[in-house]
Formats: C-alpha cells, structure tokens, sequence
C-alpha cells in the first residue's frame, strides 16, 4: 500500500487542491472516477452555456421586430452546435492529461475509488493510504422513484450533450437552474418543450415576483405546469407517454414526448465512495458533513463542492478548495463565507442575484427595500426592455446591501458591481460614490438603490 502526503478525490475544484500540494513538493494521489475536469467542464456550465449562446441570438433575432428590424432565420444547424459543444472539452481535457503525465509527484487514478477503512481508498485493485484527504467528489443527476422511467432512454445533464438530432418534443421533469437553461436552448432551436415542476414556482430560491416573469415570458413559447409531480412514463415505440398529477386539483396530465430529459435535482457522490468507512458523516440527504472551516467529521479529511451540497456553484466550489487547503496546512483557520454567494441563470430572461432574499432578510433585519425597471433608465428604454427589473434588499440602520436581484439582459454581467460592493463590506456608498456611465446599463443598479423604501 502507497502512503502520499495528499489524496484528492475528484478532478473538478478538487484540480486546485492537487496543483497547490504539488507546488509545496508534496506527493499527491489524484482520484477521480472521470471524466477529467469534473461537472462543470464537461457536463455542467462550460457545454451548457456553449449551447445557450446561440439560442440568445435566436432570441434577439425573434425579437427583433420590436426595433424595426425585419429578419428571417433560414436554418439553424443543430448538429454543428452540438459538434461545437465538443471541441472545447477535448482540448481542455487533453491538456490536463498532459499536464498530469509531466508534472511529478502526481499518481492518477482513474477509476471509482472507494474507502475501506481509515484514511484507506481502494481503486483499481489497489491500496492507497493519505496523509490528509480532501474530497471534492461532486454529485450526479437525482433520478425520482418515477414509475416507468427506467424503460426509456431519458437524458440527464451527463447525457443531452451528445444528442446528434433535434427533438421535435421534449418533456422536462423539474423547475431549478439546468431545468430552465436547457427548456431555453432546446424551444429557441424549434423543439416543443413541456416543463413538469413539483413545486409551485420556477427558480424556487429567486424572488417570487422574479419566478412570476420567467414563467409568462417562457409560457409564450413552452407549457408549463407548476404544482404537477410525473407519477408515470410509458414507452411508446420512440416517443414517450408522460402522465403528471396536479396536487392542487388532483387532475392527471398527459402528454407524448420525443424525449424526457430529467432534471430533478442533484445527489451527492459521497455514497459512492463509501465514506462511512472512515468516519466521515453524512447528512439525511447524502451530502458530507463539513463545519465552517469545511473539516468533516474525520481528523484530516476536508470536503467541497457539490458533494457538501451547499452552494452548488463552480465559483463557490474553487473559494471552497481554497479555503479547505489553507486550513488543512496554516495554523489560523478561516472560515468559508456564504453570506454573499452569487449565481446566474442563464435562460432566457437572464437572472443573477447574490445575498439573501426578501423573505430571508426580514427574519433578523429591518429592512429597506428598492426596485426599477430596465426602462427606467436611458438605456433600457433605448433597448424598449419593459419587462426587466431589479430588486435591491438593504439593512435599514445599517445601510448595508443584503441582497440584490435582477431579471433581464446583462443580468450576469451587472450584477458583478453588487457583488464587489458587498465583498468590500456592502454599503450602498460603495457603489452610489463611483460615477456610472450615461446613457449606460450599470445606472440601473443606481436606480433601484435610489428607490429604497419600506416594504409593504
């Protein structure tokens, strides 16, 4: 059995860990069950928003009668937008493999590993031992106990990308983040999609008002039925028979589809690696147990990213490495902060907030409340975007900004001057002190500062 400074599982975040060990000389074992680079290179938000950019310009071309442009979309090559998707994902994964082979002290396991007993993995009939173990296992697509799905070939986030056709009709079984960018990608390329969601909401975590526009913009192009759980899938030669119940009115639904893509949720990878057997805890849903210094319950093992199922975000999962290497080798600990976590979705309208909600920030704040429309500013207007908006959230004694909200074009891009507002300690000065270009986008996030008032 091989004994190694540093193991580290999974080859997402997880990367950062291993080039941080190797910079420090140490030894290091990387396993990872593949593919290389994790979720988010292939299978998560670099393939997605690939696809999702052209269905934006298929959008904006729709759309573009509004400005006095006529335009016609002749054919939209469906194949070669899922041949583009490709060709990024190679060349990242090519250079990591390389990478891997010419640097030192590295050993790469590829394969499902799991843990024997303390401190024990074992992978591909193999023994390996760590000194400190860090577990960036991520998670997998969560499959409901849905009755006859297992008879057809559904597609998850792991398997859409390599669709070599357009589906003329799709079913989509959930309402969260992948659920909507890819309702988005596959109606702007022509496909009939029908979206099944439990809850009675879109995007449950956004503003209620935000879920509100997304479903009566998207209700303009795809069905939507919020409220309705699939309770059946039937394999109907090549399409499938879907049949939702509203738990509202306890009507059945039923409709016939080319394809079911799933898109229910996220589970946790911590089972596969059998983690119990080195004392590491896990929660009732399956995510590891880590404190705010990401330590499990395990002397020595750290874990992040979506297998803690906190923040199931790249961006989060790369501070998460961070912050868990920093206390696994220096005596002061920090702790991880998720109090300003941003996210984007990248439907069609956009949507970005960081912080709290409304309803989450009236529980321990005073709190002053802001709102504007694109078309409150010189901009917006010239774009003639009337159904955009912002929300604002801001302590009331304090002035600090506790969350910020917004749906419409740019939504990822202005939301970053929020961000930075907040990082520095959020004040509304932070932002309100630096000039804004006129006519420009970026006033809009003035605007709804401007705008604070008491919530009704």
């Amino acid at each position: 059995m091989k004994t190694y400074d540093v193991v580290v599982v999974g080859s997402g975040s997880g990367g950062e860990i291993v080039e941080a060990a190797v910079s420090h000389g140490m030894n290091v074992a990387w396993v990872d069950k593949g593919p290389l680079g994790g979720t988010c290179l292939n299978v998560g938000c670099i393939p997605s928003k690939i696809l999702i950019h052209p269905a934006d310009r298929i959008m904006e071309i729709q759309e573009a009668k509004k400005l006095g442009i006529t335009v016609e979309i002749k054919d939209i090559d469906f194949q070669g937008i899922m041949e583009r998707v490709q060709q990024p994902i190679q060349e990242s994964r090519a250079s990591m493999e390389k990478g891997i082979e010419h640097t030192e002290n590295v050993d790469y396991y590829k394969g499902q590993g799991h843990f024997i007993k303390d401190y024990t993995l074992e992978i591909l009939g193999k023994e390996i031992k760590g000194e400190k173990i860090f577990l960036g296992s991520g998670a997998r697509p969560l499959i409901p106990p849905i009755r006859g799905l297992d008879s057809i070939p559904y597609l998850t986030n792991e398997t859409v990308f390599y669709l070599k056709e357009k589906p003329e009709s799709m079913a989509i079984i959930g309402g969260g983040y992948i659920a909507m960018e890819f309702a988005h990608f596959f109606s702007a390329v022509g496909t009939a999609v029908t979206i099944f969601q439990r809850g009675d909401r879109l995007i449950p975590n956004s503003e209620p008002e935000i879920s509100e526009l997304l479903k009566n913009q998207l209700m303009k192009r795809m069905r939507i039925y919020l409220n309705t759980e699939v309770t059946e899938v039937q394999n109907q030669g090549n399409k499938a028979v879907v049949t939702g119940k509203d738990s509202l009115s306890g009507k059945e639904i039923t409709m016939t589809a080319e394809n079911v893509f799933v898109a229910a949720g996220r589970q946790s990878n911590a089972d596969l690696l059998k983690v119990e057997n080195t004392g590491v805890q896990t929660d009732p849903r399956g995510y590891i147990k880590v404190n705010e210094y990401l330590e499990t319950s395990k002397k020595d093992i750290w874990a992040l990213g979506d297998a803690i199922g906190k923040a199931m975000f790249k961006h989060v999962a790369n501070e998460e490495a961070s912050v868990a290497w920093g206390n696994a080798f220096h005596d002061k600990k920090t702790t991880m902060d998720y109090h300003a976590i941003p996210y984007a979705v990248f439907t069609y309208p956009e949507i970005a907030a960081v912080g709290m909600t409304q309803e989450e920030a009236k529980k321990h704040h005073e709190i002053l409340v802001g709102s504007a429309r694109y078309s409150d500013v010189a901009k917006g207007q010239a774009m003639m975007e009337y159904d955009g908006f912002t929300k604002a959230i801001v302590d009331k004694q304090t002035g600090k900004i506790l969350g910020f909200h917004i749906i419409g074009p740019y939504a990822p891009m202005l939301i970053q001057e929020v961000i930075n507002g907040m990082a520095l300690g959020g004040n509304i000065s932070f932002i309100s002190h630096g000039l804004h270009i006129h006519p420009a986008l970026p006033e809009l996030i003035l605007r709804t500062l401007g705008n604070l008032s008491e919530p009704r």
